[in-house]
């Protein structure tokens, strides 16, 4: 690794905006956007992928990859990526900063305590929840109603036995009721964090947040409660961007982490924007799927921060497309063309998808060793049909090297191809309005069925003002549909909505759909169990 500071110096980012967490980490003074303000933005490029899958796909490392490759080529390029949440990193999923040649570094810092960003969103989230129970203990004068409280404990790590929990049990420790925790990139505070323009835009946010309604059913905010400016206080240096470098030396911004799933997936507005003031290019992901991370990139981060992104990439694998062909696991390795041809379905409809919002798109193919000759031709001759370049990815095994032409063409077509970029749906369609034009255009169902309990809701949230706001999916990474094991390109199905959720501060309206929950259990073998100090005292296990 450089010295934090020589890789700074390399794009010209002054000593004086860096507050140095030891050599190689640093966070980035906020006003380093605002003094640059005259410089031109570079060109903003989404990472994106097919569905997940249990081989992997290398989205994290296709970024960190390319941007490598960028640089090589003299693009002057800085990766912008979320940060790394406990509880996968323990959990299944295991580290999150790429691997071999194309890894953030400090690897094992950045995916266990980093600078403490986490940590810092998950006290100001249970701050929070501690203060609405202790006004309720202090007499109620806002006469909460207890069964209606909506704000939850948040830590981040994967537990599912604090899913449903009751507080409050035994003498003198206030009211009985019914609570529970949600993982931190779950958390609306994460959300905006990540959201936010400054500071004084976090306190708004902040102060509009919901946390429970009162007994003549109306809403109670952050706000009322008094914890905004202690909030802000925890926050005060988790909104500033962390800098870090890649394996090569490639400077990368990694700031907030919220999850594609159950939040908005995407890293925060305020690095990205720094970084698109440093560089020519910035290279950034958005979670699991294109279905997931990218819609809600392009209709949530990119409408509320008015960014315009010029190209995407979509990452995929041999091996993905065959398990979406029907490939069990444990035969992935083994050639299976039929498998490849009904595998490609996925990719098509997420191509299809990102060309929908105006977005030129190419697709990186990464590379295992042993992917068959055939196999790779056959996915790049599939993509030349749809009129979509198609490269080949090597940057685990030879890093920068390894993404050059991939490289050249992402260049080329930052070049000749002007995005058109817009958001799918207008802010003034309705709530459901939105629901449908999701369900009905990126993951091509028939239609939705709202609960009971998800019509009133929506009822209610238009009735209050809340109808422009655009609306964040909660569903299944693994599966266009709402049943994960509906894989490759399903039709004819119905979206099952199950509830509906506001989340007034971050700026959107949370859809939670089949059985998407807001804290992830563990597996049956955690990456836990693999993780030790070596004998020299290093961090072993992460991977």
């Amino acid at each position: 690794m450089k010295p934090i500071l020589e890789v700074a110096g390399s794009f010209e980012i002054p000593e004086k905006y860096m507050e140095l967490y030891g050599r190689y980490k640093s966070k980035l003074d906020l006003s380093l956007a605002r003094d640059f303000d005259d410089r031109p933005d570079g060109k903003l490029v989404l990472v994106t992928a097919m569905n997940p899958t249990p081989a992997g796909e290398g989205k994290t490392l296709t970024t960190i990859g390319l941007a490598q490759a960028l640089n090589a080529i003299g693009e002057p390029t800085i990766a912008a990526l979320r940060e790394p949440s406990l509880g996968p990193c323990l959990g299944m999923k295991g580290g999150a900063t790429g691997d071999n040649k194309a890894k953030l570094m400090p690897s094992e810092d950045i995916n266990l305590h980093f600078t403490g960003d986490l940590h810092a969103i998950t006290s100001a989230h249970n701050l929070l929840a501690a203060m609405i129970d202790n006004h309720i203990f202090q007499g109620n004068n806002l006469q909460i109603d207890t069964g209606r409280i909506v704000w939850k404990r948040a830590m981040d790590m994967n537990d599912r036995s604090l899913r449903q929990i009751v507080v409050g049990l035994g003498e003198g420790n206030g009211s009985v009721h019914e609570s529970g925790f949600m993982i931190t990139t779950a958390s609306e505070v994460m959300a905006v964090l990540c959201l936010s323009e400054d500071p004084q835009d976090l306190k708004e946010r902040l102060s509009r947040m919901v946390v429970a309604y009162n007994m003549a059913g109306e809403m109670i905010t952050a706000s009322q409660i008094g914890a905004i400016d202690a909030m802000t206080v925890l926050l005060k240096d988790a909104i500033k961007p962390n800098l870090v470098q890649t394996s090569e030396g490639t400077p990368a911004i990694v700031h907030g982490g919220p999850f594609a799933n159950i939040a908005h997936g995407c890293s925060s507005v305020i690095g990205t924007r720094t970084a698109l003031k440093l560089a020519k290019v910035v290279v950034t992901e958005a979670g699991f799927g294109a279905d997931l991370g990218a819609e809600k990139f392009f209709d949530i981060k990119c409408r509320q921060a008015g960014l315009k992104p010029d190209a995407a990439v979509l990452v995929v694998t041999v091996k993905a497309l065959k398990y979406n062909g029907g490939v069990v696991k444990s035969e992935l390795d083994g050639s299976n063309m039929e498998a490849l041809r009904i595998g490609m379905a996925n990719v098509v409809r997420h191509l299809e998808n990102i060309q929908k919002f105006g977005v030129p798109v190419m697709v990186a193919i990464n590379h295992f060793a042993n992917d068959a000759e055939e196999e790779i031709s056959f996915i790049i001759e599939e993509c030349r049909h749809l009129g979509i370049k198609a490269e080949i990815s090597e940057v685990w095994a030879k890093g920068s090297q390894g993404g050059i032409q991939m490289a050249k063409t992402l260049r080329d077509m930052l070049q000749d191809e002007p995005s058109r970029f817009a958001p799918l749906y207008p802010d003034d369609l309705s709530i459901t309005a939105k629901i449908e034009t999701i369900v009905k255009e990126i993951y091509r169902g028939e239609g939705i069925k709202l609960t009971p309990k998800a019509e009133i809701k929506i009822r209610d949230l238009e009735r209050q003002g809340f109808g422009h706001l655009p609306v964040c999916m909660a569903k299944t990474p693994y599966s266009f549909s709402d049943q994960g094991n509906l894989l490759g390109a399903p039709n004819h199905f119905t979206m099952q909505v199950r509830d509906v959720t506001l989340s007034a501060g971050a700026g959107f309206v949370v859809v939670h759909t089949g059985n998407i929950v807001t804290m992830p259990g563990l597996p049956e073998h955690p990456a836990a169990e693999r993780i030790h100090l070596n004998e020299q005292g290093d961090v072993a296990g992460l991977l």
